[in-house]
Formats: structure tokens, C-alpha cells, sequence
């Protein structure tokens, strides 16, 4: 699609490639995967994607400081809208209608990290390579959307160890909190999330089911951001909203 990223159909699995090196991101890295997102949305049927990168010691390393600091026209793109468009591209691949995996093959920093949570599970390389926010490292601070994200996606003493203390989370660190699904060598990492996005992908048959209960699971009315507790709600049911039916 372009020289920062491909995207490649196999059977029901789509696997979407950083190919930019560090893969750091700019606006213009975010508007290049709305673009993919959008040619894998308007697929039909039973499908998955995957995300990976070409670099076998980098996922992605986080923000391009040197765009993001630097001075007049850059490839990067418009500085000034990275926040609110990254933000929502994060937004959109959480809640997307079908099943997603990360292939984390190297380093996934900050906003690297954010973007391996994002997706539904995750493979990462046994051996070598770090998920790591390093904000509290360098002195910036998490914004509230980013800690809910890390709340809601990792263990309660996974999340404390990762915003407040900047742990460098190991595969077999992450593999034994519960936030990486499956381990697996640098050259295999990518064909084993195939693997898994291939025998989940008959869940993105159903786009709209599958796309409603992310959001009330991850989304504004999130039954698990409620107040009421599962007796009440339980209890009234018909109070609450319920999944689309197929007619």
C-alpha cells in the first residue's frame, strides 16, 4: 500500500506489515493503517487479521521523537492532529468487527505497546524483544484514555508494574501474566498468529454481532465500566441493551 506498510490477503486472514524499520509512529504511519483498516473492513465473510512487522528486532519503538520535535514540512506529516487521530485509530482496532492478532516479533514501546493491546490476543518472539511504557521514564505523562486502556487490557499487577514503574515486560514475563496468548521463535512469530487468526476467523462472519460486543465490552456503555452491580442487572435485564438478532 506503501513504503510504510502492506497488506496482504491469505485465504480469511489479512496480515498487515510495518515496514518502516523502528516503525515509529507519525500521522502519516496513522493515516496509512486507517486506509489498510478500512481494505480490510470491507471484506465479507469469515476473516482475521494480523499485524506484524518486517524488522525482526522492532514491532514498533514508540512515537518518531525526531518528527514529532522537528521544525517545518516532514514526510511524518501534520503534528499538530497526531494525539486525536492516533488516539482514535487505537480506538478503532479495539473495537473492530472481526478477530485480531498481533505478531509482536521485536521491541513494542509506548505507543507501540498500546498498539499490540489493542488487538484481541497477542504471539510474541520467546527470546528476545520488550513491551514497555516508558512515559513515567522520560517524564511524560500517560493521559487518562492510555491508562484505561492499560487497565482494562492487562492483569490488575501488570498494569500498576507497567504505568507507574515502566517494566520492560520479557515474552515469558508476558506470556505468564496472561497478556501474550502463545510464545514462539523470531521466524515463526508471524505464522503462528496466522495460525490463530485462521481458526478464529469464523467469528468475523457475523460483523455486526461481532463489532457490538466489543463495544459493550470496551466501548461507552461497557458493562464492565458499570456502577450496578450483575445481581441488579441481572435482575433487570430487559434494562439494559442486548446484541443485534439476525432476522
Amino acid at each position: 500500500m506503501s513504503e510504510l506498510l502492506t497488506l496482504e490477503q491469505h485465504g480469511q486472514v489479512s496480515v498487515l506489515t510495518l515496514n518502516n524499520g523502528e516503525n515509529r509512529w507519525t500521522t502519516t504511519m496513522v493515516r496509512e493503517l486507517e486506509k489498510a483498516l478500512d481494505e480490510v473492513q470491507a471484506t465479507e465473510g469469515p476473516h482475521a487479521l494480523v499485524t506484524a512487522s518486517s524488522d525482526q528486532k522492532f514491532f514498533s519503538n514508540g512515537l518518531d521523537l525526531d518528527w514529532i520535535t522537528s521544525k517545518g514540512e516532514h514526510p511524518g506529516g501534520d503534528r499538530r492532529v497526531f494525539g486525536d487521530e492516533a488516539m482514535k485509530v487505537f480506538s478503532r482496532l479495539i473495537t473492530f468487527p472481526m478477530p485480531t492478532i498481533a505478531a509482536v516479533n521485536g521491541h513494542a514501546f509506548g505507543a507501540g505497546f498500546m498498539w499490540a493491546l489493542c488487538h484481541d490476543q497477542r504471539v510474541m518472539r520467546r527470546d528476545r524483544g520488550m513491551m514497555c511504557a516508558n512515559e513515567i521514564e522520560i517524564g511524560v505523562p500517560i493521559p487518562e484514555p492510555e491508562l484505561a486502556l492499560f487497565h482494562h487490557k492487562l492483569p490488575r499487577h501488570a498494569f500498576y508494574e507497567t504505568v507507574q514503574f515502566a517494566k520492560r515486560w520479557t515474552g515469558e514475563e508476558a506470556f505468564a501474566s496472561g497478556f501474550v496468548q502463545e510464545l514462539a521463535d523470531v521466524d515463526e512469530v508471524t505464522e503462528r498468529a496466522m495460525n490463530r487468526a485462521g481458526e478464529v476467523a469464523g467469528l468475523g462472519a457475523n460483523r455486526k454481532l461481532f463489532g457490538w460486543q466489543k463495544e459493550h465490552i470496551w466501548g461507552a456503555e461497557a458493562a464492565i465500566n458499570r456502577s450496578d452491580g450483575p445481581a441488579h442487572m441481572l435482575a433487570n435485564n430487559a434494562d439494559y441493551p442486548h446484541p443485534p438478532r439476525n432476522s
